[in-house]
C-alpha cells in the first residue's frame, strides 16, 4: 500500500528530477579515425579499453571503441560510410562530442515527457540488444548537433541487460596505466551570442535543471575579450552544464566565438573530469604527453593571500601549474588542457574540489591571459 507520505516524496522528486535522470551514463565522440584516437586516450590519459564495435562484431556502419576509466565511460566512434550522419558531423565540426546520453530510470517515460516539455526527439524509444539483454534508448537534440541519450537498463517492461556495456559491443581489454581521473564533474556547453538564455531555459524547463551559478562579461573578461556563463544543474548537483556565449564589445575575439567558429556551430567545448589527487594525476598527464595552459609565475605570488591556508605546497602548484580558487564550502584544485584537436576546439579540465562547489571564479582573469596568449599564437585573437 502507498502512504500519503510516500506520494508526497515521489511527488517531490519528479519536481526535481522530472525525466528521472540517474547520471552521465557516457559521452560519445564522433572522431576521424576511432581506433588512432583511443590509442591517444588510452596511451595519454590512461583510459583502458574494455569493448568493442565494428565489422569485426557484425556492424558495417560504425566502429566504436568503450573507454573505462573508474567511473567514465567515452565511446569513439568513426563512421564506416559518407552517408552516415556522423560522417557529416566530423565534415562540420572535426572530432567533437555527438552524445551525452544519461541513465534514466526509465526512458520511455524521458523521451516522452522531454518532447512535452518542448524537446526536439531524435529517435523514438526502442529496443537494443543483443544476445545478452536488452536496453530501451531513446534521444532528443540539445544544442548544436549534440544530442542526449536516455538509456534504461530495468524497467516496467522487463528490459535487462547483462553484456559488457551496451548491445552491439564485446568485450575487448587493452588496459590503460590509469592517472586517477574518476568521473565527469561537468561538461561546458559554448553558444553563439543571444543564445545562452534560450539553452538555459531548456534545460530548466525540459531537463527540469536549475540556474546553479551565473556570471557574467564583468566576471569573465580581460581587455581584449568576454564571455557570460550560467551554470545549469539538476537537483542532486550531480549533473552540472555549463552554458558559455561570447559577451560582445571587446577589442578581440572571445574564445568562446573562436570555438564557434571552428566548430562551425555551437557545441560541447570541455568536459571536466574529478580526481582525487591533482598533484598525482597532472603528473602523470604531463609525462604523458598531455599539454596543459600555464598561468604567470606571479600568480602564485599572489595565491597566499587570495585563498588563504591550503594543504598542498604552493611550489609543487606551481611546478605543476595548477590553480587554486575558494569559495564559502572550500577551495578547488584546477588546471586546463590546450586543445586535444587540431582546431582549437574541444579540451579537457582536470580538477579536485575540497568543499568548494564552485568554478574556479577566481582563475578566470589569469586563465584567460593564458587562452588569449594561445589564440595570439593562432592568429585568432
Amino acid at each position: 500500500m502507498i502512504t500519503e507520505t510516500q506520494t508526497a516524496i515521489n511527488t517531490e522528486t519528479a519536481v526535481k528530477n522530472p525525466l528521472g535522470l540517474k547520471k552521465i551514463h557516457h559521452v560519445e565522440f564522433y572522431v576521424g579515425n576511432a581506433k588512432q584516437a583511443e590509442f591517444y586516450y588510452r596511451k595519454a590519459f590512461g583510459f583502458s579499453r574494455v569493448g568493442y564495435m565494428g565489422l569485426e562484431t557484425g556492424n558495417r556502419e560504425v566502429t566504436s571503441y568503450l573507454l573505462k576509466q573508474s567511473n567514465i565511460n567515452f565511446i569513439l566512434s568513426t563512421p564506416m560510410s559518407p552517408e552516415h550522419p556522423g560522417s557529416e558531423h566530423i565534415k562540420q565540426h572535426g572530432d567533437g562530442v555527438h552524445d551525452i546520453a544519461f541513465l534514466v530510470e526509465d526512458a520511455d517515460h524521458a523521451f516522452h515527457e522531454a518532447v512535452r516539455r518542448g524537446a526536439t526527439p531524435v529517435e523514438e524509444p526502442h529496443d537494443h540488444g543483443d544476445e545478452h539483454g536488452m536496453v530501451r534508448h531513446a534521444s532528443i537534440a540539445t544544442y548544436g548537433d549534440t544530442i542526449h541519450s536516455f538509456l534504461s537498463y530495468n524497467n516496467n517492461n522487463g528490459h535487462n541487460y547483462n553484456g559488457v556495456f551496451l548491445p552491439g559491443f564485446v568485450e575487448q581489454r587493452v588496459e590503460g596505466d590509469p592517472t586517477g581521473i574518476m568521473l565527469v564533474d561537468h561538461i561546458v556547453g559554448n553558444v553563439e551570442l543571444g543564445q545562452m538564455t534560450k539553452w538555459c531555459d531548456f534545460y530548466r524547463d525540459v531537463m527540469g535543471f536549475f540556474r546553479y551559478i551565473t556570471f557574467d562579461d564583468q566576471d569573465i573578461s580581460t581587455e581584449y575579450s568576454a564571455l557570460m556563463s550560467i551554470v545549469m544543474s539538476d537537483g542532486g548537483h550531480n549533473i552540472k552544464f555549463p552554458i558559455n556565449e561570447p559577451a560582445p564589445g571587446k577589442a578581440g575575439k572571445s574564445q568562446i566565438q573562436e570555438y564557434i567558429d571552428f566548430y562551425r556551430g555551437p557545441g560541447a567545448q570541455h568536459v571536466a573530469l574529478l580526481c582525487r589527487d591533482i598533484r598525482s594525476t597532472v603528473a602523470k598527464l604531463q609525462a604523458n604527453g598531455v599539454e596543459f595552459l600555464r598561468v604567470p609565475d606571479t600568480y602564485y605570488d599572489e595565491l597566499p593571500s587570495r585563498v588563504g591556508e591550503i594543504d598542498e605546497d604552493i611550489e609543487s602548484l606551481k611546478k605543476l601549474g595548477i590553480l587554486v580558487d575558494r569559495d564559502e564550502e572550500g577551495y578547488l584544485l584546477q588546471i586546463f588542457t590546450k586543445p586535444v584537436e587540431d582546431r582549437p576546439t574541444v579540451f579537457y579540465e582536470i580538477l579536485q574540489r575540497k568543499g568548494c562547489k564552485g568554478f574556479g571564479k577566481g582563475n578566470f582573469k589569469a586563465l584567460f591571459v593564458s587562452i588569449e596568449e594561445e589564440q595570439r599564437r593562432r592568429g585568432n585573437l
